[in-house]
């Protein structure tokens, strides 16, 4: 939801709400500006007296060597930004909050200006069937202050208290893995479940469909069961992932073997799909879809970054369910099969999955409402579709990236100047040249490779991507990571994948699902996208965690990359409060920063909070 206050003495605050988080953008004039130190924040919820938070940056002159263990209040060392956002909110809440303009010095703080006041309200966590869609984001950052904070940066597994245990895994997952429980737990009786999964090894979901069959649920899932061992590069047998861990967990498990459908042909592609349709009765009428990004595994549910989307529209759950059984029959080339066979068989399966539904082929063909998209396809039009969707907006796009920059997204970005809308990258891993290929004769020649395209503030293109602290900074503790934890082995950090399209606008665009915006997830592997028009509620809900993740690693990666400089100013990141109101030079017409409070200030259908 979207909530704007009233203009007091020269100041404005707007905000939006999702689930858990709150994002906020402050306006201010410049006589407003003028000697302010900052802003004490109080929050209070359900008409409580609203209470002082906790701050971070401290001043120098008050708290010269600040530890991990300092904790500070916004109303001594107020916060110096025109952009912030609450993590810890609650879902269906009210909350009041008061921006408190504070002036004056470090030692005498005055704190006399008048309190812009805003009330707003929080996402319900379950709708219980009151919206078409409920949406789950994990916590993804297990490279946290807040984790080493409350468990000492230790594995889970680590943590020999069980209660403790489970609480760091609850932590971690917030409520992803509750929700999908749920899901299976609304099957009842006389309904079936149609399922599609690449890791299928998360013991307590395994455990919920198998009591799901054991109540009379109608129970299928495609599994990906691909033999596709391999020598590594140091001839190491690397045995068939995920095959081999999938099938010791439905061994485990006691899922009959009837209720596993094999997907094994193909098997140099991969079946990356992660849906459950819930189907409703003796006719078996599709209702409600489960999709995104999370992994059947520990390591999808609990570490890298992954979301969960549960959608309650028949035709949607129509034409996944028509994909499900397509991918029932194990179509596609098989071990055996002759070149020219396989070739054939691979051209019939991508053919009947275009005929499953049409991609729009422009922007305004995308109808009101859900698109269901499915791999793989004879062409690129979905690519093409979201390359443009990224280039062509009006404010902003903000786009997950598990595996880099592709070159058609690098392709249209790379002429856009200052003048072009917002964008913003949240990448598993930094951007750069990849380092030259070994040769293995001195004589022999290095085989030519694109030119490498970086994309710049001055395309008003911002990245950031997966980092952690790895020493001490000032009252920074030493963080850790999901690999670091044994959560995750390859994508550590950024495993979701979704696109937003001018969120806070009038017609916003979401395009969230399994498929990692590539040519292989589009031509190659098993996926499913959606494309959701018009929904402000899902547009609140995924731009509010996308702010709270790429602010998130957008510290982390700056100060890994320039040892603790902002790459947009090339100015040293202050880590203490500063002491009179220069901080808010860095909010001029043009920058990153003011543009950011401009998208919050124009936003379309904020009400008055």
């Amino acid at each position: 939801m979207r909530f704007k206050s009233k203009v007091v003495d020269g100041f404005q605050v707007f905000a939006v709400t999702g689930v858990n988080t709150v994002s906020f953008a402050v306006t201010a004039t410049e006589k407003a500006r003028k000697g302010l130190l900052g802003f004490a924040v109080d929050r209070g919820h359900d008409g409580k007296k609203p209470q002082n938070r906790d701050g971070f940056k401290v001043f120098e002159s008050i708290i010269p060597k600040p530890t991990k263990h300092t904790v500070v209040k916004t109303a001594d060392h107020p916060i110096q930004s025109f952009v912030w956002d609450d993590f810890t909110a609650e879902p269906d809440k009210s909350y009041k909050y008061l921006f408190r303009p504070t002036r004056g010095t470090a030692k005498k703080l005055d704190k006399k200006a008048a309190p812009i006041a805003i009330e707003v309200r929080t996402e319900k966590l379950f709708s219980d069937g009151a919206e078409k869609h409920d949406i789950f984001f994990n916590r993804g950052v297990a490279s946290s202050q807040a984790y080493e904070r409350r468990f000492g940066n230790k594995k889970p597994d680590d943590i020999k208290d069980p209660k403790r245990r489970q609480e760091a895994l609850d932590w971690l997952s917030r409520a992803l893995d509750d929700a999908i429980l749920e899901f299976i737990h609304s099957a009842k009786k006389g309904d079936a479940l149609r399922g599609c999964f690449y890791e299928f090894r998360y013991k307590p979901v395994l455990d919920a469909l198998k009591a799901a069959i054991g109540r009379g649920v109608d129970v299928r899932c495609i599994v990906d069961l691909k033999e596709n061992e391999h020598k590594d590069k140091n001839g190491k047998l690397v045995p068939s992932f995920p095959r081999v861990e999938n099938l010791e967990a439905i061994e485990a498990s006691k899922i009959p073997d009837t209720n596993i459908v094999r997907r094994e042909a193909r098997k140099n592609d991969i079946q990356h799909n992660k849906f459950l349709v819930l189907l409703k009765g003796a006719n078996k009428t599709p209702k409600e879809v489960w999709t995104g990004s999370t992994n059947l595994s520990v390591g999808g549910i609990h570490g890298q970054t992954n979301v969960g989307h549960w959608i309650r529209d028949a035709s949607v759950a129509k034409d996944f369910m028509k994909y499900w059984q397509l991918l029932h029959d194990d179509p596609g080339g098989r071990v055996g099969d002759s070149a020219a066979e396989v070739k054939k068989q691979n051209k019939e399966f991508r053919e009947s999955v275009d005929a499953l539904a049409t991609v729009p082929s422009k922007i305004a063909a995308i109808p009101k409402g859900v698109t269901s998209i499915f791999s793989p396809r004879s062409k690129l039009a979905p690519l093409d579709l979201y390359v443009n969707l990224l280039d062509q907006a009006k404010r902003s796009t903000h786009i997950t990236l598990a595996f880099g920059v592709g070159a058609p997204f690098k392709d249209a970005l790379k002429d856009n100047t200052k003048a072009d809308h917002l964008t913003f990258l949240l990448l598993e891993k930094e951007d750069k040249p990849p380092k030259p290929a070994k040769t293995k004769a001195k004589t022999a020649k290095p085989k030519p490779k694109p030119k490498f395209v970086s994309l710049r503030a001055s395309n008003n293109v911002y990245e950031a991507w997966g980092s952690y602290l790895k020493s001490p900074v000032y009252q920074w503790a030493k963080e850790t990571n999901a690999r670091s934890l044994k959560l995750n082995e390859h994508v550590a950090y950024i495993h979701s994948k979704f696109l937003l399209v001018d969120p806070l606008g009038t017609d916003p665009i979401v395009v969230t699902g399994s498929a990692n915006f590539s040519k292989a997830s589009t031509q190659d592997n098993d996926e499913n996208m959606v494309i959701i028009r018009g929904d402000r509620r899902v547009a609140d809900i995924y731009f509010t965690e996308y702010n709270r993740l790429f602010n998130h690693y957008y510290f982390r990666a700056v100060h890994e990359k320039t040892k603790g400089k902002d790459f947009t100013t090339g100015k040293s990141f202050s880590l203490f409060l500063t002491e009179n109101d220069s901080w808010v030079q860095k909010y001029q017409p043009g920058n990153l920063r003011q543009n950011r409070v401009e998208l919050f200030a124009s936003m379309a259908g904020a009400k008055q909070g």
